[in-house]
């Protein structure tokens, strides 16, 4: 046991932790029952946490959501974080050059009981016809998408273990359904070094990826090209894509080396 943790930090931890994790607004029995912590215990801590800033009370319901003040920490960090500043130009560049939305996402290994991916920048042209769906700083299911495989593939032995514990019900008819089965493609995916979600995520919709690789060859993040299955199948154009995906990793990856 670590004798240097506080308890009511590291409670008030979890609650934004589960919130996060949830996505959603929670009331104060929901996040006692999550976290087998007392009512009036989870009720003081809100309390401190909304004075702060960290949480916020939906006056309607009374139930809790994250707070304006983590948003604008978020905000700075994203701005700070070099690994963004190194490869936001790289990401406009491939999406202006495809004129396709483009993703770069890393994989979250600490907050869920098996691995996600977090989307850390987004790149699409103005006015384009198609936005696809993911936000920034949304969190996915690794097996359902191309980033997500990409970071898998390129992980240690014990990251990728804890795949066996995912939620494999899938959201379309293509999604990976079964641990052998994303074993089998991530085999495919070191092989290949690119991955590809064929409509696995969301109907139509058809994803392009490679890794960003460090100097242990581990993935650092992932960049993909995402759009209409027509548009990137369309003849010629697929190779051009991955061509450029791939490339443009390769790039990123010896920058950040």
């Amino acid at each position: 046991m670590n004798t240097d943790i506080i308890n009511s930090v590291d409670r008030a931890l979890d609650i934004l932790i589960l919130l996060y994790r949830e996505q959603r607004e929670m009331g104060v029995t929901e996040i006692s029952n999550g976290l087998g912590v007392y009512k009036s215990t989870v009720h003081r801590t809100l309390a401190t946490l909304e004075n702060k800033g960290f949480v916020q009370q939906n006056s309607e319901s009374g139930k809790y959501w994250l707070g304006i003040k983590l948003y604008a920490i978020g905000m700075l960090v994203g701005e700070k974080m070099p690994l963004k500043e190194t490869i936001q130009p790289y990401a406009k560049e491939l999406s202006d050059r495809f004129g396709e939305v483009v993703n770069v996402s890393i994989l979250d290994t600490t907050t869920y009981e098996y691995p996600k991916t977090i989307l850390i920048i987004k790149e699409e042209k103005q006015g384009q016809m198609l936005t696809v769906r993911p936000s920034l700083g949304s969190i996915s299911e690794p097996h359902t998408a191309a980033v997500g495989k990409c970071l898998l593939a390129y992980s240690d032995e014990a990251t990728v273990a804890r795949m066996k514990s995912a939620d494999f019900d899938g959201t379309t008819d293509t999604s990976i359904k079964n641990w052998e089965q994303l074993c089998k493609e991530l085999e495919k995916v070191r092989e290949q070094g690119y991955a590809i979600d064929n409509e696995e995520a969301e109907a139509g919709l058809t994803c392009v990826a490679a890794p960003i690789l460090g100097k242990n060859n581990e993935a650092i993040a992932a960049i993909s090209v995402s759009g209409p299955t027509s548009r990137i199948n369309a003849p010629g154009m697929f190779d051009k894509i991955l061509a450029g995906v791939k490339e443009t990793a390769v790039k990123i990856s010896k920058k950040l080396r």
